[in-house]
């Protein structure tokens, strides 16, 4: 069993923000699952590797390529990471509508790929995220 380390956590980060498949495949498992939290269209589980990618690219043409994740702290042991992190971005084609939020991320691994995640929004940012997300530009 590969130990979870912080650093292991940022570099599938990085995989994934590369969109590089030969990348993303060293850290994402296949069978992989993802729960979107909230009430707006890209909420929902997402099974598979490919569906998770399909997401992410959601997230890019919906924010016009201006979302970002600031990693502000993250905690492992050897099953699971807990990331927390700021998120912010505009909507593409309305960029009065942008998100500003804390979010967290738990992560399950086996053999040093993720297997399963979730995120968690607190506060007045839930609301936030499912404007942000479901506004109509």
């Amino acid at each position: 069993m590969a130990h979870v380390t912080p650093e292991l956590v940022q570099k599938a980060y990085e995989a994934l923000a590369s969109m590089d498949p030969a990348e993303i495949e060293k850290y994402w498992a296949e069978d992989m699952t993802w729960l979107v939290p909230g009430h707006n269209p890209l909420s929902g589980w997402y099974h598979g590797r490919q569906a998770f990618i399909d997401f992410m690219k959601r997230v890019g043409e919906l924010s016009g390529g201006s979302f970002n994740m600031e990693t502000i702290t993250v905690m492992c042991n050897d099953e699971y990471s807990c990331d927390v992190t700021h998120n912010k971005g505009s909507r593409a084609g309305a960029p009065d509508i942008t998100l500003d939020i804390e979010v967290a991320h738990v992560l399950r691994w086996r053999d040093g790929k993720v297997i399963s995640g979730k995120g968690a929004i607190f506060g007045d940012g839930t609301d936030q995220y499912d404007h942000f997300w479901s506004a109509r530009v």
